[in-house]
């Protein structure tokens, strides 16, 4: 954030100069909701508009699975947005196969909700288990080159395995849990490109202790192959539907017996701690902002409640110190070295090799 820079939180969201971008109108509200706003109806179809559309793309997706085992493909994670689609994705009819990466870090209620979430599609599960020594490697190399999106690793691996069975069993279609409604609103400097392989082999080659041998790493020519040749489309479901968070909570779990987690993503003891410490004190980032102001714009929040949550701590003292102790003993990290790599300057993700400019020239033929 520019230290220079005076403080103002928009009037609209609760978006704020923690985003070192930000630009305010003359109401004072900011980029971020007004562009979101402006896109909203333009994104999200819902109501008889929204399941006419939906249905056409379902069609799509039987008519392409004709002679194959799977019509659909789909990644899990046992939080809300993965299992709201599964919830919905029941009406459909189709052959499913879910798919869950296990990176180490799932919780308890996570496991749980993808085992309830299986159940209730009657669907085929593929769980890919990391290797646990590799992707710590990974993690500590990240934490150590000080760069922000530590949880890009994941997302790149789950993306890349899911475009993986996607050939293999030559499905066409993801069914994928990326939505407007609730995740609209994300600076883009609080992110990287989740699927830049090259940043992640260069971040690990300065600082990590073991090669890339079994992560499921995409390189830029796979993902070139999969979306312009393969041509696996993902179909964002939640923007065709009425999604109202709390409505959709109650729905799962009067029906799938699926339990809330706290916050989101929080289904991942390692993103938990991520997001409610790691950010805020190295980054100067609280991701519910974000959150808060997606779901302040698309009426599932007000701002009254977003600005009283903000207020209290992300973790209480006791959980914070059972979380850091767990997560530091996972990851082989001592207090004391944890301490200097929080302390040092955060460094950019394009510090390190990237494949940025490739993958901004190549989005324009995507979209």
């Amino acid at each position: 954030m520019n230290i220079n820079r005076y403080y103002q939180q928009c009037n609209r969201c609760v978006m704020d100069t923690s985003d070192q971008d930000i630009i305010f109108d003359e109401k004072g509200y900011c980029n971020h909701c007004t562009d979101y706003l402006t896109n909203l109806p333009l994104v999200v179809k819902c109501g008889d508009q929204g399941r006419i559309l939906l249905d056409q793309q379902i069609e799509k997706v039987r008519l392409a699975g004709k002679g194959k085992k799977y019509d659909v493909i789909m990644g899990l994670s046992g939080g809300m947005d993965s299992s709201y689609v599964a919830f919905n994705a029941k009406k459909f009819n189709l052959r499913i196969l879910g798919v869950h990466l296990d990176n180490g870090w799932n919780s308890e209620l996570s496991v749980n909700n993808i085992e309830n979430c299986i159940k209730y599609l009657d669907a085929d599960l593929y769980t890919h288990v990391i290797n646990w020594e590799e992707f710590k490697n990974l993690q500590f190399a990240y934490l150590k080159a000080g760069v922000i999106d530590i949880e890009a690793l994941t997302d790149h691996a789950i993306r890349s395995i899911i475009y993986r069975l996607s050939a293999k069993y030559g499905i066409e279609y993801t069914l994928s849990g990326s939505n407007f409604t609730t995740e609209g609103i994300l600076p883009n400097s609080w992110v990287y490109n989740k699927l830049d392989f090259k940043n992640i082999k260069g971040i690990n080659s300065l600082f990590g202790s073991c090669d890339i041998k079994t992560f499921p790493g995409m390189s830029l020519g796979k993902y070139i192959y999969y979306r312009a040749f393969a041509k696996i489309k993902p179909i964002d479901v939640l923007n065709f539907v009425d999604y109202e968070v709390a409505k959709a909570r109650k729905e799962m779990e009067e029906n799938m017996s699926w339990q809330y987690y706290g916050g989101k993503h929080h289904e991942s003891i390692f993103t938990k701690f991520y997001q409610g410490f790691i950010l805020p004190e190295k980054f100067g980032v609280d991701k519910r902002r974000a959150h808060y102001s997606t779901l302040i714009c698309s009426g599932n929040m007000n701002r009254e409640e977003a600005i009283k949550l903000l207020s209290k701590s992300i973790y209480t003292k006791d959980e914070l110190a059972a979380d850091m102790e767990y997560v530091l003993k996972k990851l082989g990290i001592s207090a004391k070295e944890f301490k200097k790599i929080m302390s040092q300057e955060p460094i950019s993700h394009l510090t390190y090799p990237n494949n940025c400019t490739i993958f901004n020239f190549f989005k324009q033929f995507i979209r």
